[in-house]
C-alpha cells in the first residue's frame, strides 16, 4: 500500500499545483472582459476573438480545476442523504461512487476526448464566428481536464481504501457548518446528554 500512497501524494501535488495555478486565469478573463467592454463602449467596436478568449479562459479554469475541487472535497455532495450514516458507511459510499461512477465517466470522456482534440487540431478547425479563434486549444482543455480528473480519481480511491483499512487518517477536507446549523446541532447534543 505504501507505493500506492506515494503515487497518490504525487498526483495530489500535481493536482494542487495545477488547480492553484489556473485560478489566476480568472483574473485574466476578468481583465479581458473589462477591456473588451470598455473598447466596445468607447470605440463602438468589438471582436469575437476577445469574447471567445474569455470563454476559453473560463473553460480552462473549470476543466483543469475540477480535479483540485475533487481533491479538496469541494464538489457538490448530497450530505443530507448521508449525514446520518456512520463514517465507515460514508467512506464506502465514496469509494464505490468513485469506482463505479466517477472513473467510468472520466475514462469515457478521455477516450472520446482524444479524437475530438486530434480531429480539431489536424483539420485546423476555426470558430464559425467572424474573427473567431482556433478551436483545438479549447478542446485540448476538455481532454486534459478529464485526464487530470481521472488521475485524481485514482488518488481518491487509493486514499479511501487506506482510510477504510485504518492505514491513514482521513485527509478529506472538513467542511464547517453554517453557524445556525452548528448551534442547532450543539443544542440537540446538549439535550441528549442532559436527559436521564
Amino acid at each position: 500500500m505504501a507505493p500506492l500512497l506515494k503515487l497518490s501524494r504525487a498526483i495530489d501535488a500535481v493536482t494542487a499545483f495545477i488547480g492553484r495555478s489556473v485560478s489566476w486565469l480568472i483574473l485574466i478573463a476578468v481583465l479581458v472582459s473589462a477591456g473588451n467592454a470598455t473598447i466596445r463602449k468607447i470605440f463602438d467596436t468589438s471582436s469575437n476573438a476577445w469574447l471567445e478568449l474569455q470563454w476559453y479562459l473560463y473553460g480552462t479554469v473549470f476543466m483543469l480545476a475540477a480535479a483540485y475541487t475533487l481533491q479538496r472535497n469541494e464538489h457538490v455532495r448530497i450530505d443530507i442523504a448521508t449525514s446520518g450514516l456512520s463514517k465507515k458507511t460514508r467512506d464506502w459510499i465514496d469509494l464505490l461512487g468513485h469506482i463505479f461512477f466517477l472513473m467510468p465517466f472520466c475514462l469515457i470522456m478521455v477516450f472520446l476526448g482524444w479524437p475530438f482534440l486530434t480531429t480539431s487540431f489536424t483539420s485546423g478547425e476555426i470558430s464559425v464566428n467572424a474573427g473567431g479563434l482556433v478551436l483545438w486549444p479549447a478542446k485540448s482543455m476538455v481532454f486534459l481536464g478529464f485526464l487530470l480528473l481521472t488521475a485524481q480519481g485514482i488518488s481518491e480511491i487509493i486514499k479511501r481504501i487506506a482510510v477504510i483499512r485504518g492505514i491513514i487518517d482521513d485527509p478529506t477536507q472538513k467542511h464547517e457548518l453554517p453557524p445556525l446549523v452548528e448551534e442547532l446541532e450543539s443544542a440537540a447534543d446538549l439535550k441528549t446528554r442532559i436527559r436521564p
